[in-house]
């Protein structure tokens, strides 16, 4: 029986880039987007390349209902290619600029929908696929340790999710595994400008962003080592220490 991971938010940036690291480890894709389509097609002809299956899955992640559906279509990719859910990445995540004062409750409740909820209802419906045992990884962010407070919705939304990753970790064993991996700079959001990015860059420690591969790496080791759960792998190039 094959292995399959869901990387949720995978049509570009760090999604992209986990599921294609998936892909080269062997395991078929499914690949979900909410609006990015071109991308996702993109993203599924790279994955193709490799010679590894990538099933396209769309879905609003704010929506429980929608989120629903995407296991309904999953179990379906699963019965048909005779695969078993092995992994789940939670990338999809949305980063809104607001400060405490002004930011609306709209935008209060996308982010934490999107950054919180939708990981814990991803978990609940993959853990009762995960039959077989698994991997959950979450996505927060070296800013979960930190005080924000131009991002106030992402930053309380990647500490919760930080703090599911250990509550589910501790529910889910011994069978499924739950971690979570902790990005410093990796990539420019719109949101920061050049300028803002440089100054950023230059007080790390290490006086570089990320690379890629450094980032892919931690989830490898993830997969690899079977004894760690309940643990955030922060790679950020010293910014937790400034």
């Amino acid at each position: 029986m094959s292995l399959l991971a869901l990387v949720t938010g995978s049509a570009h940036r760090l999604g992209k880039a986990f599921a294609l690291t998936l892909a080269r480890m062997g395991y078929s894709i499914a690949l979900h987007y909410h609006g990015s389509a071109d991308e996702a097609h993109a993203t599924q002809a790279g994955i193709e390349a490799l010679g590894v299956n990538a099933h396209l899955l769309q879905a609003d992640l704010t929506d429980p209902a929608q989120i629903s559906n995407l296991f309904t279509e999953l179990d379906l990719i699963l019965h048909n290619s005779s695969s078993s859910l092995s992994v789940v990445v939670n990338s999809a995540a949305l980063m809104l600029v607001g400060k405490p004062g002004d930011l609306s409750l709209a935008d209060w409740n996308s982010a934490l929908d999107l950054n919180l909820r939708a990981p814990f209802l991803i978990a609940q419906h993959a853990a009762s696929r995960m039959t077989g045992g698994g991997l959950i990884v979450n996505i927060t962010d070296v800013g979960a340790q930190k005080a924000w407070s131009r991002y106030p919705s992402y930053t309380v939304s990647k500490a919760g999710l930080e703090s599911l990753t250990r509550m589910l970790a501790r529910a889910l064993a011994p069978n499924i595994r739950v971690n979570a991996i902790a990005p410093g700079l990796v990539l420019r959001s719109d949101v920061v400008t050049p300028e803002q990015w440089d100054k950023l860059v230059e007080r790390l420690p290490l006086k570089r962003a990320a690379r890629m591969e450094e980032v892919m790496s931690s989830l490898e080791f993830l997969i690899k080592n079977e004894y760690i759960t309940g643990q955030t792998i922060v790679v950020d190039g010293g910014y937790s220490l400034i």
